[in-house]
């Protein structure tokens, strides 16, 4: 941390309320450009010049990608029938990222709704937010063939001659992929590399990705569906639909985790050292995150107090913490009690 004067620190903090105040105004100037896109889409131009499409025309004279284009375009369209969700982004007290979100769900019947929701999740939510919402309001069969349509695979090369790629899956599929991932992850074992360096987490993902596709899926991963009054989501949070839970019913070996009125998994225990599979996933959906430093990887079960004192392994004794963290609080209980 840079030590700083009192002055060049009142300085600071007035750069970063610059900063806020400059990204409100190319929130207000990005509302301006998709709404000019999309009126530039509904005119002549671009078809007597020859463009494939407005996308196309736009993109060869603004140096963006058509598909970033077309998704401009097409929210441009959609605001005109939503004027809360416009004068919200044009005042530039609704972001982007939220407003592209909002425009796949909302009608001027549901506007008012989702704009309450919107507002109170961080943008990095709102799409986990607006599919509970989706579960909550649309029939099944609705959004099971919404998913069906939207789902893709695209890749391509990047400078650096690697393959960069996305896809989109309906959410049963994902958590498979996701599944597979994490647990060919989990097996294997971290090398160090050439360089001298350990490959990242990411790198390990990465690598586990291609392990489970050269093995042809020649190895087992349980998908943990959880169950509450207010409907079926799997592990880390996205909703499934109820039907799409009943299919796999004569298809697959069913583990439940029951949760309380107050939404928390019911308590397990035994004597033995190391949890069971049951107690760690009551624990995970307890505490999904590594409790010291919310890190989501890398996750191990600690026991507090340890095992060694209770002699037992009791959920409500277990926490999740991640790998680093873990050895950092056994390292400083052993030099606690260490004699000087």
């Amino acid at each position: 941390m840079t030590v700083v004067t009192r002055e060049e620190f009142t300085e600071q903090r007035c750069r970063a309320s610059d900063l806020v105040s400059t990204a409100r105004r190319f929130t207000q100037t990005h509302y301006r450009l998709v709404v000019e896109c999309a009126d530039f889409a509904d005119g002549p131009v671009w078809i007597a010049d020859g463009a494939t499409s407005a996308a196309h025309w736009l993109a060869d004279r603004t140096d963006h990608c058509a598909n970033t284009l077309r998704e401009w375009i097409r929210i441009g369209r959609s605001l005109r029938g939503l004027r809360a969700t416009a004068e919200a982004f044009e005042k530039g007290d609704l972001s982007f990222s939220k407003v592209r979100a909002l425009t796949r769900f909302a009608t001027s019947d549901n506007e008012a709704e989702l704009l309450e929701l919107a507002a109170n999740v961080a943008a990095a939510d709102i799409g986990t937010a607006l599919a509970a919402w989706s579960v909550r309001n649309e029939p099944d069969d609705v959004i099971e063939a919404r998913q069906h349509r939207q789902r893709h695979f695209t890749t391509r090369t990047d400078p650096d001659g690697t393959v960069c790629g996305s896809f989109r899956l309906p959410p049963l599929e994902g958590g498979k992929l996701s599944t597979a991932v994490n647990t060919k992850l989990m097996r294997n074992t971290a090398k160090r590399q050439a360089d001298g360096t350990w490959p990242t987490v990411a790198q390990q993902k990465a690598d586990a990705l291609v392990g489970a596709v050269e093995s042809g899926g020649g190895f087992l991963y349980e998908v943990v569906i959880h169950v509450t009054g207010d409907g079926c989501r799997l592990d880390d949070g996205t909703p499934l639909t109820a039907s799409t839970v009943g299919r796999l019913i004569p298809q697959a070996f069913i583990r439940a985790l029951i949760h309380d009125s107050n939404r928390r998994p019911i308590d397990a225990t035994n004597r033995r050292r190391h949890p069971t599979p049951r107690q760690k996933r009551l624990v995970k959906a307890r505490d999904k995150t590594c409790v010291d430093c919310g890190r989501l990887d890398l996750l191990e079960y600690d026991h507090v107090p340890p095992h060694e004192i209770t002699g037992q392994t009791h959920t409500t004794e277990l926490q999740l913490r991640c790998s680093p963290c873990h050895a950092r609080r056994h390292q400083q209980s052993l030099s606690s009690t260490t004699p000087a």
